[in-house]
């Protein structure tokens, strides 16, 4: 059985709902279908700096999963955006939603500047693109605790000596949510999600 841990968000200032978390949910009800052998521990992060790094650090150890993919909103972005680097930098502009406005620091004092993903990118690419699903690569998660919580699932990887794939991807906001803004269907978001667990598991 190859395990998938996957990781989404809370809702935060500035953002009422939160895609991820919805989608999360579906594959925490198990109503979401999947490619033969595969398992998906899905759960909802706090958006939140500490609290977020703390469990996704707990995750990892305590679930040993065989890969890992992390969700987050970009709601300004009009397609999925996998992520390429993580940063060990927080720039927030706003405060995480335990009200900490972390600014101008590194993530881990004596860690690497920056974390490749590992996640197999180019076979997620080409899985969304055949399902006609706009996607681009990006090489800025922000700074927020998207990126930090990208940098911390990597630098536990690493640290540990762990060969667990990991990666981020941000996907856009819900139709609906902000009409200034583009956003996506639940439903073409979850076909998004899927495209990237089959690459992932070699679908």
């Amino acid at each position: 059985m190859m395990r998938i841990l996957m990781t989404g968000f809370t809702p935060f200032p500035g953002v009422e709902v939160n895609p991820t978390q919805l989608l999360i949910r579906y594959f925490q009800d198990e109503t979401v279908s999947l490619p033969e052998g595969v398992q998906v521990i899905a759960e909802v992060l706090p958006t939140a700096f500490e609290a977020s790094d703390e469990r996704i650090r707990q995750l990892i150890r305590d679930e040993s999963p065989d890969f890992v993919l992390c969700l987050g909103v970009a709601e300004k972005r009009d397609s999925i955006n996998i992520e390429r680097i993580a940063y060990n930098w927080d720039e927030a502009t706003i405060p995480d939603n335990d009200g900490l406005q972390l600014s101008g620091q590194k993530i881990v004092a004596d860690g690497t500047e920056t974390y490749d993903s590992t996640l197999p990118i180019e076979h997620m690419m080409a899985a969304l693109q055949s399902a006609n699903l706009p996607a681009v690569f990006s090489d800025d998660a922000g700074r927020y605790v998207c990126n930090h919580v990208f940098y911390v699932s990597r630098h536990e990887i690493a640290t540990r000596g762990l060969d667990i794939p990991c990666g981020f991807v941000h996907v856009p906001g819900l139709t609906g949510t902000n009409e200034e803004l583009p956003g996506w269907e639940i439903e073409r978001l979850l076909d998004a999600v899927r495209a990237c667990i089959g690459a992932i598991s070699g679908e």
